[in-house]
């Protein structure tokens, strides 16, 4: 009997299968662990990214003179109209973002590592801190605060950035990020902070670890009963699992699997695509929260000015009919449809004053105006990946015969999406009121269409947009 147990635990079966279980296991847990990491990671640069993006869009809307004008003292400050002015404006983001917790501006002394507050949407402490220190400590205009422990707040009066880690200080632990805001002379005159808070990042990466962790052990029991079961044929299949680990690992979340059978192994590749679906899934959903974090800022702009209220709404509407008019598929023009939606993010760079001008507009204000397709484009660049939105963004002002902006390409060179946005965000433009015009009758914009078909706009986008006019 005993002769018997020891041959069987020596035999050239058992042998194999050991290793079989041991390299299962092996692979299972490397590849959960770099996948962990690789998710973890990502989803914090995500965040760090995010968070650059709205402290730099909330800096586009706090005007630098109106800030340097608040007075840096707790009474005055807070009563003079510019520190109200530039403090509803931070609810109004707060209120659009739930997941800022506090939003501050910042500003130098003559100490460099010593700033002052200007304007903070939560000037309040935990009431722990507040047994830690004075009372009466908060962030009104005026108190100082100590920036040589972040130098990316120093950093930040070059462009936007966010500390590399989570950071801790007298309000907490969180994750935050700035942005330099501008006077008009486009100097840096402070800098603006947005903090998340750090609950929030590690309840993110805790639905990773478990998820992960409920993976491993499932593949963990299935390397047992793969290695007793298979042992042969597992060295094949481990080698297309490893190849998904390493395609996973450098960021290809739409990659999976094809292991055919019906035993463990077909589960375990199973329980892989799930897994990698799961984390594209989670990544399209950033970029979804993302865009409607844009649409929501296009909206705010819009909202300043009455006479461009829905128009980008009416532009992704007209562009979406026009391309599928044209025949392009459905996916195509439900982004066409976002594009229209965010064409003209990059006018919250451009002032208000010049937006609303009812006046001629001098050389210096169209050289500004003519900026916002390139600064709408440099702001979705970090998360946005689809070449429709980026270059119906950056090209829906350039002209079919060559003479619009930035590039001044012509014809074919430029997108098709891009000549569609242009065709119909012109047709709303002359069909609705403006500080200096009235709108136009639908025939006579249709009658304008038709005179620069060919020189300004594409033909054919043309002729597709005015058969759906005449329908409806």
């Amino acid at each position: 009997m005993k002769q018997r147990i020891k041959s069987l635990l020596f035999s050239f079966r058992t042998k194999v299968t050991t290793v079989a279980i041991l390299a299962l296991l092996f692979v299972a847990t490397l590849s959960n662990f770099f996948i962990t990491k690789f998710s973890i990671d990502g989803q914090f640069q995500q965040m760090r990214h995010q968070m650059m993006l709205v402290a730099q869009m909330a800096s586009l809307m706090v005007d630098g003179d109106a800030l340097m004008r608040v007075p840096l003292n707790h009474d005055e400050g807070t009563r003079s109209p510019e520190y109200r002015s530039i403090l509803a404006q931070f609810y109004r983001i707060k209120a659009l973002d739930p997941t800022i917790k506090y939003l501050y501006t910042l500003r130098k002394t003559d100490k460099a590592d010593v700033w002052q507050f200007a304007v903070d949407a939560d000037p309040v402490l935990s009431a722990e801190m507040k047994q830690r220190v004075r009372k009466d400590f908060t962030a009104y205009p005026g108190d100082p605060y100590f920036v040589g422990r972040f130098p990316e707040i120093t950093a930040a009066l070059h462009g936007p950035t966010a500390d590399p880690k989570i950071t801790s200080d007298e309000w907490g632990v969180k994750l935050s990020s700035y942005a330099p805001v501008h006077d008009s002379s486009g100097a840096a005159v402070a800098v603006i902070g947005v903090d998340m808070d750090a609950r929030d990042v590690y309840s993110a990466q805790q639905n990773i670890r478990r998820a992960a962790l409920a993976v491993l052990l499932a593949g963990i029991m299935l390397s047992l009963a793969l290695g007793v079961l298979l042992g042969g044929r597992m060295t094949r299949r481990i080698k297309i699992l490893m190849e998904g680990t390493r395609k996973l690992s450098a960021g290809d979340l739409e990659y999976r699997v094809q292991v055919r059978g019906h035993d463990e192994i077909t589960e375990l590749s199973a329980s892989f695509n799930q897994m990698a679906a799961s984390l594209s899934e989670s990544r399209k959903k950033l970029a979804d929260y993302f865009f409607r974090m844009v649409q929501s800022l296009v909206r705010m702009l819009e909202a300043k000015d009455k006479y461009t209220q829905g128009h980008s709404e009416r532009v992704g509407v007209y562009a979406h009919r026009t391309a599928l008019k044209m025949g392009y598929p459905k996916e195509q023009a439900d982004l066409l449809k976002l594009a229209g939606e965010l064409h003209d993010i990059g006018k919250l760079a451009v002032h208000e004053q010049i937006l609303t001008k009812s006046t001629k507009l001098t050389e210096e204000e169209w050289e500004l105006i003519r900026q916002h397709p390139i600064i709408g484009a440099e702001a979705l660049k970090p998360v946005c990946f689809d070449e429709i939105i980026m270059s119906a963004v950056y090209s829906h002002h350039e002209r079919y015969d060559g003479g619009g902006y930035p590039q001044k390409i012509k014809g074919e060179q430029i997108s098709i999406f891009a000549q569609i946005i242009s065709v119909v965000d012109a047709y709303d433009a002359m069909t609705t009121d403006r500080p200096y015009r009235k709108a136009l009758d639908k025939q006579v914009a249709i009658d304008e269409m038709k005179t620069h078909s060919g020189t300004q706009f594409n033909p054919i986008v043309v002729e597709a947009f005015i058969r759906i006019l005449e329908e409806k």
